[in-house]
């Protein structure tokens, strides 16, 4: 969660406006989001 601040707070450092906005929230929370599905899964299929 708190990596959604940090992704803000690029956007408004760089004033990437909304598109930049936006891209940057979709790239890097979607890399979030693989990131902790990847530790879930392995998990749910019992992978070491």
């Amino acid at each position: 969660l708190y990596m959604l601040f940090i992704i803000g707070q690029l956007a408004w450092e760089s004033k990437a406006g909304k598109f930049g906005t936006f891209v940057l929230f979709l790239g890097l929370a979607f890399g979030m989001v693989g990131f902790a599905a990847k530790y879930i899964i392995q998990w749910a299929l019992d992978i070491k």
